[in-house]
C-alpha cells in the first residue's frame, strides 16, 4: 500500500514535468496528461477499496530541526483514499475535456501540465501526514491557480484576475502559515496525529486553530475573502471546473476535517468558522440569482456551497465527526465538475457564456441537456440525487449540533442552511429555465438579445440585458466542430455520478446522516422556490431576475464594489509602506548619516585651508625634533 500512496502523489508531478518538456507535441503532451491521470484514478480506487487501515509511510526521512520533529510521512486511511479516488477521478475528467476544449489553443502543453501539477497539490495535501507537507500541497495549489487562472495571459482581464487571486489568497495564507507554526510548536511536532493529541498552551491552539481558519476562508473563498472566486472565470472553462470542484477551494474543508477532533473542543474558533460560513452561503447564493452570466453564476454557487461545507464542521457535534462537511465535498465535486464543463459545451456551442446568448441552446442539446438537468437539480438537492443526501447530512448534523448544546453557533447555521437550500433551488431553477426555454416561435431573440462579435478563435459577447453594459465575456470556440466522443462521455459520466455516486458515501463514517423533519422541511423549500421562479417568470419566458431593482442587480452582478475595496485598501497598503520607507530614511536613519556628512565636510574644509606644501619652518622643527630624540638616546646610554 505505501508505494501506492507514493505514487498517487509523484506520478502526477512527473508528469506536469514530463508534459512541460513535451509541450510542443500536442498529442504526446495530451497522451501523458490523461495516461497518468487515469494510472492515479486507478491508484485512487485500490487504495479506497483495499482493507481499511490506517498507515504511516515515510517519505525522504525527517528534517533535522533541533527539538521540532518534522518526520515528513504520509497518513493512508479510508478517508484519504476516497478523497484521493474522487479527485483523481475529477482530474481525469478534467483532462479529457481538456484534450477537446482547448484543441486550438498554442499553450494547450501548458495547460495540461499546469493541470497535473495542480493535482499533485491536492493529493498530497490529502494523502499528507504532517503539516509541512499539507503546506506544500496548498501553496502548490496557489501557484498554480495563479497560472490557471491566467492562462490568456494576452488580456489584461485574466492577467488581472490571476494577480488578484494570488494576492487575496496569499494574504489570508499568512495566517495560515502562522497556524501552523503555533500548533507544531505546540505538540513540538508537525506530524498530524502529534498535533491532535497534544496537550498545551492554550493560547498556542487557539492562535494555531484561528489562523488555519483564516486561511481556509482565502482559499475556499469566504467572506470577506471571496471576491476573487467570480473573477476567476476570466481562465479556461476546465480550469474552473478544477478549482472549484474537487480541489482547491475544497481543499479547506479536508484540512479543518483532518483537525476536527480540535476544532470540536474549541467552542471560539468554532464560532468564527460558522459566522463566517453563514453569511458566506447566504449572500453568495442571493448574489448567484442576480449573475447576467452562467459561469460567474456557478462561480458564486460555489462560495455558497462551500460554505455549507464547511458549517457541518461548526455545527456538528463531536460524536458525529467531519462526515457530513466531506459528504457535501464529494459531491458537490460531481455535480459542480459536471455543471463546469456542461457549460462550456454549451458555450463553445453558443460563441457565449452570457445567459442571454444562452436561451434556449440547452433544449436541442440531447445528452448535455439531461446531464444539465440533472447537475442543477442535484445542486438543488433534489432526491434521489447525490446532492439532496450531502445537503441533508449537513442540515441534519447542524440540527443535532443545535438540540445537543451546540448554542446560538450551531443554530445560526442551521437557519442560514435553511434559507440557502430555497435560495439555491430558486437560482437552479432560473438558470434552467433561461437555457432550456426556447425563444419566440418566430426565431427573433428578444429585444435584450446580446451581440455577437468573433475574433479568430475567441467569441466577445456584449450582454445588453447586462446589469454592466461593459461586461465582456470571452469563451474558446471551435467554430462548429463537434465535440469529440470521449468528451461528450466525460459529462455523461460526471451526471451518472451525481446519481450513483451517493453509494461512495456509505464508506463514510457520518457521510449518510438523513432525518426525516430536515429532510421534508428542506424539500418543501426546494419545491417552494423552484415554483416561485416558474411563475413569476411565466414558465420560463422571463428572466425572474429582471424583477430585481436595477440599481440593486447592477450592484449585485460587480458584487457589491467589494472589488473596489480590495482596490483601496491595496493603494492603503502601498501608501503606509511608502510613509514607512520615508521615514526610515529621512528621519531614522539621518541621525546617522549626519555624523558621517558632517565629518565628511571637516574634513573637506581643512583640505581646502592646507596648501599641500610643507614650510620649511615646519621641517626645521621636525629635524630640531628628532636630533634631541637621537641626542637623548645616546647621552642616556
Amino acid at each position: 500500500m505505501s508505494w501506492i500512496v507514493r505514487m498517487i502523489v509523484v506520478l502526477p508531478a512527473l508528469a506536469a514535468l514530463a508534459g512541460l518538456l513535451a509541450r510542443r507535441q500536442r498529442s504526446l503532451a495530451s497522451v501523458i496528461a490523461v495516461a497518468v491521470s487515469a494510472c492515479v484514478a486507478v491508484l485512487g480506487l485500490v487504495q479506497w477499496v483495499a482493507p481499511s487501515r490506517t498507515a504511516d509511510i515515510t517519505t525522504i526521512g525527517s528534517l533535522p530541526l533541533g527539538d521540532l520533529s518534522v518526520p515528513l510521512h504520509l497518513l493512508s486511511d479510508r478517508l484519504s483514499g476516497l478523497v484521493a479516488f474522487v479527485v483523481a477521478l475529477v482530474v481525469l475528467g478534467i483532462q479529457v475535456f481538456t484534450a477537446w476544449y482547448l484543441r486550438d489553443d498554442p499553450r494547450y502543453g501548458q495547460f495540461a501540465a499546469t493541470v497535473s501539477l495542480f493535482a499533485s497539490g491536492m493529493l498530497l495535501l490529502v494523502q499528507s501526514g504532517d503539516l509541512v507537507l499539507l503546506l506544500i500541497g496548498w501553496e502548490v495549489m496557489g501557484w498554480c491557480s495563479w497560472l490557471l487562472i491566467g492562462h490568456d495571459s494576452e488580456r489584461p482581464a485574466a492577467r488581472r484576475a490571476a494577480y488578484k487571486a494570488f494576492l487575496v489568497t496569499r494574504v489570508a495564507d499568512i495566517a495560515m502559515v502562522v497556524g501552523i507554526v503555533a500548533l507544531s510548536v505546540q505538540a513540538r511536532s508537525t506530524d498530524l496525529m502529534a498535533v491532535l493529541t497534544a496537550s498545551g498552551d492554550d493560547t498556542l491552539l487557539t492562535v494555531g486553530l484561528v489562523g488555519i481558519i483564516i486561511g481556509v476562508a482565502g482559499k475556499s473563498g469566504l467572506v470577506p475573502f471571496h471576491d476573487w472566486l467570480p473573477d476567476a472565470m476570466e481562465g479556461p472553462t476546465p480550469a474552473s471546473a478544477l478549482i472549484h470542484a474537487a480541489t482547491m477551494v475544497a481543499a479547506g474543508t479536508y484540512v479543518i476535517a483532518r483537525l476536527f477532533s480540535l476544532y470540536a473542543e474549541h467552542d471560539g474558533a468554532r464560532t468564527l468558522l460558522a459566522v463566517l460560513t453563514a453569511v458566506t452561503m447566504v449572500y453568495a447564493a442571493m448574489l448567484a440569482l442576480a449573475q447576467t452570466d452562467l459561469k460567474r453564476m456557478l462561480a458564486y454557487s460555489t462560495l455558497s456551497q462551500v460554505a455549507i461545507m464547511l458549517s457541518a464542521l461548526a455545527a456538528a457535534p463531536a460524536e458525529l465527526g467531519p462526515g457530513a462537511g466531506i459528504s457535501q465535498l464529494i459531491g458537490h465535486a460531481f455535480f459542480k465538475a459536471l455543471l463546469f464543463l456542461g457549460a462550456g459545451w454549451l458555450s463553445v456551442l453558443a460563441g457565449a457564456t452570457a445567459l442571454a446568448a444562452l436561451r434556449g441552446r440547452l433544449r436541442p442539446t440531447g445528452a448535455l441537456r439531461w446531464s444539465m438537468g440533472m447537475g442543477f437539480a442535484a445542486l438543488a438537492g433534489v432526491p434521489p440525487l447525490i446532492g439532496f443526501f450531502t445537503k441533508d447530512t449537513v442540515i441534519d448534523a447542524a440540527l443535532e449540533g443545535a438540540t445537543a448544546g451546540g448554542g446560538l453557533r450551531a443554530w445560526l447555521v442551521v437557519v442560514a442552511l435553511f434559507v440557502t437550500v430555497a435560495l439555491t433551488a430558486a437560482y437552479c431553477a432560473r438558470a434552467w429555465l433561461l437555457l432550456d426555454t426556447a425563444v419566440a416561435a418566430s426565431g427573433e431573440l428578444p429585444e435584450a438579445a446580446p451581440a455577437v462579435v468573433a475574433e479568430e478563435h475567441v467569441a466577445v459577447v456584449t450582454t445588453a440585458d447586462s446589469a454592466d453594459d461593459a461586461e465582456v465575456e470571452r469563451v474558446h470556440a471551435h467554430g462548429h466542430a463537434a465535440i469529440t466522443l470521449s468528451a461528450a462521455l466525460v459529462v455523461s459520466v460526471l451526471a451518472a455520478l451525481t446519481l450513483v455516486g451517493t453509494l461512495f458515501l456509505t464508506t463514510l463514517r457520518g457521510g449518510l446522516h438523513l432525518g426525516l423533519v430536515s429532510s421534508l422541511l428542506s424539500l418543501l423549500l426546494v419545491a417552494g422556490a423552484a415554483y416561485a421562479v416558474w411563475s413569476v417568470s411565466d414558465r420560463g419566458r422571463l428572466d425572474v431576475a429582471d424583477r430585481i431593482p436595477v440599481r440593486v442587480r447592477e450592484s449585485a452582478v460587480r458584487g457589491f464594489g467589494v472589488d473596489t475595496a480590495y482596490v483601496g485598501i491595496g493603494r492603503a497598503v502601498t501608501a503606509v509602506a511608502r510613509l514607512v520607507v520615508v521615514l526610515d530614511r529621512d528621519v531614522v536613519d539621518a541621525y546617522p548619516r549626519a555624523t558621517a556628512v558632517v565629518a565628511r565636510a571637516a574634513g573637506r574644509a581643512g583640505e581646502r585651508g592646507h596648501r599641500a606644501v610643507p614650510s620649511l619652518s615646519l621641517l626645521s622643527l621636525l629635524a630640531g625634533v628628532v636630533l634631541v630624540a637621537v641626542l637623548g638616546v645616546t647621552a642616556w646610554r
